[in-house]
């Protein structure tokens, strides 16, 4: 087969994350909380300043009151390896997908390889195990392999369509360090708990231990949230990094 055929593959070491729409502030939060009290009159909060009531926040966040930090919305747009969204998808309370269909378009060859810094030995066995770094050697093999088996399967993915083969029969050769994309919309309520399982953090009470990858995007959306809901986000610092 001739190298002529398809796309050369690119190769990343990154994923992205873009904030494309939200509706997430601490006041959310707020109103939410006071109807259970003031009723009609938790209207007056919604246009309050949050800082005067971030004690509330706190007692919600502490006592896990959870239902107030549901009352906002956040939708981001993500580009990861396609087995990060495996990972991705075991998270469905509160949350919602559209990912990019390998039946309706032609898949770019665009693929997953670690970074230089990216830990590649495991220690240790199941439920106990560390990850701790790999040598010069051990990183040039693994970007070897990878970029050469992605290289074959791309261009088998190729040949299938040149001949005819339908979309959605050719992908199933293509591996699971392919990009995808895909909007993923949530609340504050069901982005903690997400941060609290894929993100490894001091002041987190539960310890956790995610993989690297999906680590990386969570890294990327708790920053953005955090602008958006800076009181909020302090609180599940300050207490424990566990979802009310």
């Amino acid at each position: 087969m001739s190298d002529e055929v398809g796309t050369d593959p690119q190769f990343r070491s990154d994923v992205t994350v873009e904030l494309v729409r939200s509706a997430a502030a601490d006041s959310d939060v707020i109103w939410a909380a006071r109807v259970s009290t003031a009723g009609e009159q938790s209207l007056e909060e919604v246009r309050k300043d949050p800082e005067k009531s971030k004690g509330l926040i706190n007692f919600l966040m502490r006592d896990r009151h959870g239902t107030p930090f549901e009352h906002n919305s956040m939708t981001f747009f993500i580009s990861a390896p396609i087995f990060v969204f495996r990972e991705f998808h075991r998270h469905r309370s509160g949350w919602s997908y559209n990912e990019e269909s390998g039946r309706y378009r032609e898949l770019q060859p665009v693929f997953y390889v670690p970074g230089e810094e990216r830990k590649l030995v495991q220690q240790g066995r199941p439920g106990k195990y560390e990850f701790v770094e790999g040598t010069e050697k051990q990183h040039a093999v693994v970007v070897e392999q990878m970029a050469a088996s992605y290289q074959a399967s791309y261009r088998a993915y190729q040949e299938m369509l040149q001949a005819g083969v339908a979309r959605e029969v050719a992908r199933a050769v293509l591996p699971v360090g392919l990009f995808s994309s895909m909007y993923a919309t949530c609340n504050a309520r069901s982005l903690m708990h997400f941060l609290s399982l894929r993100t490894k953090d001091d002041r987190a009470t539960v310890p956790s231990f995610p993989q690297r990858e999906i680590e990386m995007v969570a890294e990327q959306m708790e920053a953005q949230w955090a602008e958006l809901m800076p009181l909020t986000h302090a609180a599940f610092n300050a207490h424990g990094r566990v979802a009310p």
